[in-house]
């Protein structure tokens, strides 16, 4: 039976890895989502980061012992290694919870600062599989990036809750006059900065990297000040280093609001969130246009697997 399911386990990832691989390659991408938790019995999050492979296994009840585990994982990762073709030292192991949030971004697992480069769109990124919960490259926002390079042109660009400051570096490459990057974590500013040099974005007049709690700092911000700004907050937040907690389903509309004082007359939000039971509050944001665009800005390899709502909001 055991090795029934293995078998099913095969045919499976064999089934989707052809198809999604097709789609990568017409459109050339080189990191995608090839799997994630599509048999009940084998929960992984599997993705490929150009020539090497981050696997997530999420925490369930399993019933075997230590041991029987180890050896079922093993017999798993030869499927995988067999399928896709990648080298036994290229696939990175993680445990991790199942979440519905990404409230845990700033969790470190590890120290082995073992960083590389991928590309995206010409883009160059680091990526870490080794010491965090995520990767340094959220890759179902791969198609809401090069919407935002497409109408930086031009635009003072605000990135809030800015992870590795990825947008960032697509506003800047779309030529932002100014690309202001937010994050109350120094170690992911950090990261958004390094990934602005190893892309050759350098003249500091134009960009600026800020440690700080968003919360606090929209309230800082004049009106008329940015014309497009990027806002992907975790859906809850504790951190001692707030003034106060954040639930997003809670304080969205203040948030939103804070944010539609500080832009211009025609400018726009791009608003996500991972909160899979969000209900936006649309009577209560003091916008023009509020779209639900989380279909468009689906990837072919999140295609019925998405957990997150994306909004374009107008001023």
């Amino acid at each position: 039976m055991a090795d029934a399911k293995l078998q099913m386990f095969e045919n499976r990832l064999l089934k989707v890895y052809k198809h999604k691989n097709k789609l990568a390659k017409r459109q050339g991408i080189d990191c995608f989502r090839i799997y994630d938790h599509d048999l009940p019995e084998f929960p992984f999050c599997i993705e490929l980061y150009e020539n090497k492979i981050y696997l997530a296994e999420y925490l369930r009840r399993h019933g075997m012992d230590e041991e029987e585990h180890e050896a079922w994982l093993e017999k798993c990762i030869d499927i995988i290694r067999k399928i896709i073709e990648v080298k036994d030292e290229n696939i990175y192991i993680k445990q991790r919870k199942r979440k519905t949030n990404r409230h845990d971004q700033y969790e470190k697992t590890a120290n082995k600062k073992d960083f590389f480069v991928v590309e995206e769109n010409g883009l160059k990124f680091l990526i870490n599989l080794t010491d965090y919960l995520d990767t340094g490259l959220f890759l179902d926002h791969r198609i809401t990036r090069k919407m935002v390079m497409e109408q930086s042109e031009g635009k003072r660009v605000l990135n809030l809750f800015a992870y590795t400051g990825s947008f960032s570096v697509y506003a800047a490459a779309g030529k932002a006059t100014s690309v202001t990057t937010v994050d109350l974590s120094k170690t992911y500013i950090q990261w958004a900065e390094d990934n602005f040099t190893i892309n050759l974005l350098k003249d500091k007049n134009k960009y600026s990297f800020i440690h700080a709690d968003v919360k606090q700092y929209l309230k800082t911000l004049q009106p008329n000040s940015v014309d497009l700004v990027i806002m992907d907050p975790p859906t809850f937040s504790n951190s001692k280093r707030m003034k106060d907690f954040l639930d997003i389903q809670q304080d969205h509309v203040t948030l939103l609001n804070d944010v539609l004082h500080a832009l211009s007359p025609n400018g726009v939000i791009y608003f996500s969130t991972n909160y899979t039971k969000f209900i936006i509050d649309a009577e209560n944001i003091k916008a023009s246009s509020i779209k639900d665009i989380t279909k468009a800005t689906t990837p072919f390899d999140f295609e019925g697997k998405l957990k997150r709502w994306c909004y374009k909001i107008s001023c």
